[in-house]
C-alpha cells in the first residue's frame, strides 16, 4: 500500500485539480490518498470528493506549517511508500507509477519528481520559471542521477520509504532534510523526470523575490543537524555562480538572452538578503504556511 499525501492551505479553488489528477491514474498499488488542510474552505471541498471516493481522508491540521503536519501525520501512515505533493499544483498521468518503479530497490529512500512551468514564455517571470526548472535544477537532477551523486528532491512532488524516518526538524524545508536523513542512512536518491508536476510559478516580482528567498531560507538551518561536510548541496550561492552559464544556452534569440543576464542580479539579491537576514539579523527560517498570492 502506498499513502498520498496533499498539504494545502486556502486552497480550496485549486485543491479538486490536485486530486483528481492522482483519481484519474491506474495506479498498480492500493493506495490512501490523504488531504492535509487547517482551513474549511479547503476541507469542504474534500469532504464532497470523500463521498464519491472511499480512498480520499482528510486530516485536519492546526495551520503551523507543512513540516508540522507532516510530522503529525507520518505515525498514522498505512502505505509503505509515502508520496507528497501541493494543493496549488496537479501530476501527470503516470507519475505515481513512474516514482513506485525507483522503490523496487530496496536501496532507494527517496524519488523526486520532475516540476514543470505552467507559465507562458512570452513575460520574463514566465520564462524566468521555465529557465530555472528546466536548464536549472531538471538538469542537475539528471546529472546527479547519472554520476550517482545525493540530490535534493523537489517539494512539488517527491516521495520518501516509510517506516525509516519517524521525524524530522521544523526549521528545514522537508524536501531538504528528509532526503539528505536518507542519504546518511545509506540510502539512494532518485530523480523520477517522467513523474512530472505541473505548477503555477509567481506572475508578480514581489512574489517571485518572497517565494526564492523562502526557498533558499529553508537550507539555512542544516548545519545544525548534519555537517556539510558530508553532504554536497544543490542550493549555494557557488553553484549558482559558477553554474549558472549553462543557462544561456536555454537562450532562443536576443530577448530571452537579455532576460537571462537579467536573472543574475536578481538571484545575487535574493542570496544577498538571505546572507543579511540570517548572518546579521538573525533572522532564520521557520516553519509557516506563507501563501504567495499570485500562484494560485
Amino acid at each position: 500500500m502506498i499513502s498520498i499525501i496533499i498539504t494545502s492551505f486556502n486552497e480550496q479553488y485549486t485543491i479538486g485539480k490536485a486530486i483528481e489528477s492522482f483519481l484519474q491514474q491506474d495506479i498498480k498499488e492500493k493506495y490512501e490518498l490523504i488531504i492535509s488542510a487547517p482551513d474549511k474552505e479547503t476541507q469542504d471541498v474534500v469532504r464532497k470528493y470523500q463521498k464519491k471516493y472511499k480512498q480520499i481522508k482528510l486530516f485536519i491540521d492546526k495551520g503551523k506549517g507543512k513540516s508540522y503536519a507532516l510530522n503529525l501525520l507520518l505515525p498514522k501512515l498505512k502505505g509503505e511508500i509515502v508520496i507528497l505533493t501541493d494543493g496549488d499544483v496537479f501530476v501527470s498521468l503516470n507519475s505515481v507509477n513512474e516514482i513506485l518503479k525507483y522503490f523496487e530497490d530496496k536501496n532507494v529512500g527517496c524519488v523526486s519528481g520532475r516540476p514543470i512551468s505552467i507559465e507562458p514564455k512570452n513575460t520574463i517571470l514566465g520564462y524566468w520559471s521555465h529557465v530555472l526548472v528546466d536548464a536549472g535544477a531538471h538538469e542537475l537532477r539528471k546529472k546527479r542521477l547519472k554520476t550517482k551523486e545525493f540530490l535534493e528532491c523537489s517539494g512539488y512532488l517527491w516521495a520518501f520509504r516509510n517506516n525509516v524516518i519517524k521525524k524530522f526538524p521544523l526549521d528545514v524545508g522537508e524536501d531538504t532534510i528528509v532526503p539528505i536523513m536518507f542519504y546518511l542512512k545509506g540510502y539512494k536518491i532518485k530523480y523520477a523526470s517522467k513523474a512530472e508536476v505541473y505548477v503555477k510559478y509567481p506572475t508578480e516580482f514581489n512574489d517571485f523575490l518572497k517565494q526564492k528567498i523562502r526557498s533558499a531560507g529553508a537550507h539555512d538551518n542544516i548545519e545544525k543537524y548534519v555537517s556539510l561536510r558530508k553532504i554536497p548541496r544543490m542550493k549555494t550561492i557557488s553553484n549558482e555562480a559558477f553554474g549558472g552559464f549553462k543557462l544561456f544556452s536555454y537562450s532562443k534569440n536576443l530577448k530571452e538572452l537579455l532576460w537571462i543576464f537579467l536573472l543574475f542580479p536578481v538571484r545575487f539579491y535574493i542570496w544577498l538578503n538571505l546572507f543579511y537576514n540570517s548572518k546579521i539579523k538573525s533572522r532564520k527560517y521557520s516553519d509557516a504556511w506563507k501563501r504567495v498570492d499570485s500562484t494560485k
